[in-house]
């Protein structure tokens, strides 16, 4: 009897179009040889052999990396560009809490707080925080 592994989560698995390749991969693959190749070509004759293939290693690598990498579902080009957007642009949070227990930690029965042009007491703050003002 032949046996054939079946992985339980069939959402990773790719589909194969040429050489057990997706064609994610071979578009990059064949970026990397359409650039490789010939830098190659032209530059064993005026660097030498070992460096002009050295040359076209460290020029095909990005492309071997966007090929094959991926983490969590996500490839390498998304992964970098969410990371410089977190690193470069200030996280901005469009909702900011108001904190209640400080209204309500104040000493005195009739301590307000002005908070964004309203005034709150300890007693409107009770009843805002269970709901209905009620």
């Amino acid at each position: 009897m032949a046996y054939v592994p079946v992985p339980k989560d069939l959402t990773k698995v790719k589909t194969k179009i040429a050489l057990n390749l997706t064609k994610r991969q071979l578009v990059c693959f064949g970026l990397a040889a359409t650039v490789g190749i010939p830098v190659y070509l032209t530059a064993r004759e005026v660097i030498g052999n070992s460096t002009a293939v050295l040359l076209m290693i460290g020029l095909m690598l990005p492309f071997f990396l966007l090929a094959m990498f991926e983490r969590d579902g996500q490839p390498a080009e998304r992964l970098l560009r969410n990371f410089v957007r977190a690193k470069l642009w200030p996280a901005i949070r469009p909702y900011r809490t108001e904190n209640l227990y400080r209204y309500l930690s104040t000493k005195g029965e009739d301590a307000t707080v002005a908070t964004q042009g309203k005034t709150a007491t300890k007693a409107y703050c009770r009843r805002g925080a269970r709901g209905k003002g009620k």
